[in-house]
């Protein structure tokens, strides 16, 4: 199994790119390392700065948000850090945040979020493909630009760079709609809400060779599972409760899909009275341990075999901080290749 290492940079307060560990993953063989963002570190920077301080490992995008830049700026700065990288590096994983992020933060609207998906997509694979002019006529992005305040002076241009190698769109998404959409229209597929069933037997049917679908996972190597499991329950009390509306909130939805709708709900409700800690309290251990391989060796090895990774999946993306998690990792799913020690470039 593909292994992929996830960098939490967006939500933390001061920026540390853990270069060491993203280095190790190399050496052991991972498939790719993973940003992502919402309103703190941006998506993009920090692979770019990665760029320059490995040679093998994939740059993926786990997402960038659908509001945050037009299509053709991502497909440019993925072109931009993939020519950087040496090429067929670079993986460009889209996705829509809620409609509080959306509108509140990038001052977008929230408009018909699938339909938005389908135009980015296709423009996207024009500025990438440069088959020619870029020009989309669709429903919610139109290229060139003729709505309000627009000059009508808009011209469909050819992009000046051209890409190393193709750039494959992963795209993220939980409900029916947009997962179908992200097998039609994409190279992968970074579900929401999968549960231990794996992927639904409907969209197997449609996957195509090649096609990758990536899950994900948390990993702690400790004596105190209780422990780390309840350290896990604030953020995720945040996310289901509070990330999102009433209406929309994708991470209770997701929770919804694995299993625990009435949890979900519950946790929702608390948070929105203000009382916190019982919806952290609320949060199901049987939830945490979905998605975690916590405890000792043997404990995570035992997880491990009796089939902890969903099925249909053909990759894993990984939080892991221990160099020894890392590692532990690449023993588990079979990845490990280590590479000699002047294979990485060192800071």
């Amino acid at each position: 199994m593909k292994l992929g290492l996830r960098l939490n940079l967006y939500r933390a307060a001061q920026l540390a790119v853990p270069v060491d560990l993203v280095q190790l993953a190399e050496r052991v063989g991972y498939h790719s390392v993973w940003t992502a963002e919402a309103y703190g570190a941006d998506a993009l920077t920090p692979l770019a700065f990665l760029a320059g301080l490995t040679r093998r490992i994939k740059l993926g995008t786990s997402v960038a948000q659908l509001a945050a830049r037009p299509p053709a700026a991502l497909a440019m700065q993925a072109m931009t850090i993939d020519a950087m990288a040496g090429g067929n590096r670079m993986i460009v994983g889209i996705g829509v945040s809620g409609p509080q992020i959306v509108e509140g933060w990038y001052g977008q609207p929230w408009g018909k979020p699938n339909a938005r998906l389908r135009d980015y997509v296709a423009i996207m694979r024009q500025v990438m493909g440069r088959s020619g002019p870029v020009a989309h006529d669709g429903p919610e992005i139109k290229l060139p630009y003729a709505g309000p305040g627009a000059l009508g002076q808009g011209k469909a241009l050819r992009p000046i760079l051209h890409p190393v190698a193709p750039i494959p769109i992963w795209m993220a998404a939980g409900g029916p709609r947009n997962s179908a959409l992200a097998v039609e229209v994409c190279d992968g597929w970074l579900p929401m809400g999968l549960g231990p069933e794996g992927v639904p037997a409907a969209v197997r049917g449609n996957l195509r060779p090649g096609f990758e679908v990536f899950a994900g996972a948390s990993i702690t190597i400790t004596d105190d599972v209780k422990g780390t499991l309840d350290a896990a329950r604030p953020l995720t009390a945040m996310y289901v409760g509070g990330m999102g509306s009433r209406t929309h909130n994708f991470h209770r939805e997701a929770m919804a899909r694995r299993g625990f709708a009435d949890a979900a709900d519950r946790i929702g409700e608390l948070w929105r009275a203000g009382r916190k800690a019982e919806a952290q309290a609320a949060v199901p251990e049987e939830y945490l341990e979905q998605s975690a391989l916590i405890g000792s060796l043997a404990r995570i090895r035992k997880r491990w075999d009796s089939g902890f990774a969903a099925s249909g999946i053909t990759g894993l993306i990984v939080s892991a901080s221990q160099p020894e998690a890392v590692e532990l990792m690449a023993d588990l799913a079979g990845s490990r290749d280590e590479k000699s020690p002047d294979e990485v470039i060192t800071q």
